[in-house]
């Protein structure tokens, strides 16, 4: 079984290999432009889009081999997004969206999606795929724009989800989480090694 993170976040390599498993890395070239009708279906649908591509070039690859490889492989991804108030917020596009999305998220709750996709390829053919998205309410209390400008200016929000990272500089914003925290970091471990074992049981699958 080789397992494969669709994904080049370096926070969602840091908590598969913190459950323990061995894993490679391949980013998918995913188109993420979609619309979807909740953040939930959203994340699902990009998650699904980029372990779909690269399972697509794995399909490929055996399809053109002289002979079916033997290999399986469990094929993760994952995206995260911040709601607020219904609006969704992705990676800010520069210094001063990264302002607005904090100061929108300043004093209130707000909600973090992920989704996960499982892909089970066993001799180039796809055998099984699940695919989730876990919610978590986070809180954030005031925070005065003197703080914002001065995290922004770390750098730390420009490549994450809502412009701030739970694990980082942001933590001292963070009054209240109900829900999972890794979630927040980036990868639900709770569900996603429950549900990897499960399909991996159902398959007849050892880790």
């Amino acid at each position: 079984m080789k397992i494969i993170l669709a994904s080049g976040s370096p926070r969602r390599k840091e908590l598969l290999a913190q459950a323990g498993y061995d894993f490679v890395i391949e980013v998918s070239d995913a188109d993420e432009n979609i619309q979807a009708d909740s953040p939930g279906t959203l994340v699902e649908e990009l998650s699904h889009r980029k372990a779909g591509a690269v399972a697509k070039q794995h399909m490929a690859a055996a399809a053109g081999a002289a002979a079916p490889g033997q290999e399986m492989y469990t094929i993760i991804g994952a995206d995260t997004v911040v709601a607020v108030d219904g609006r969704v917020l992705g990676k800010p596009d520069g210094e001063e969206g990264a302002v607005e999305m904090l100061r929108s998220l300043s004093g209130r709750t707000h909600q973090v999606y992920t989704g996960v996709s499982l892909l089970l390829l066993e001799e180039g053919r796809l055998v099984a795929e699940e695919k989730f998205h876990v919610c978590t309410d986070v809180t954030m209390r005031e925070i005065s724009d003197e703080e914002i400008r001065w995290y922004v200016s770390t750098g730390e929000p420009m490549d994450k989800a809502g412009a701030y990272g739970i694990q980082g500089k942001a933590a001292v914003f963070i009054s209240g989480i109900h829900g999972d925290y890794y979630n927040v970091v980036g990868l639900p471990l709770c569900e996603t090694v429950s549900r990897l074992r499960r399909m991996w049981k159902e398959k007849d699958i050892h880790e």
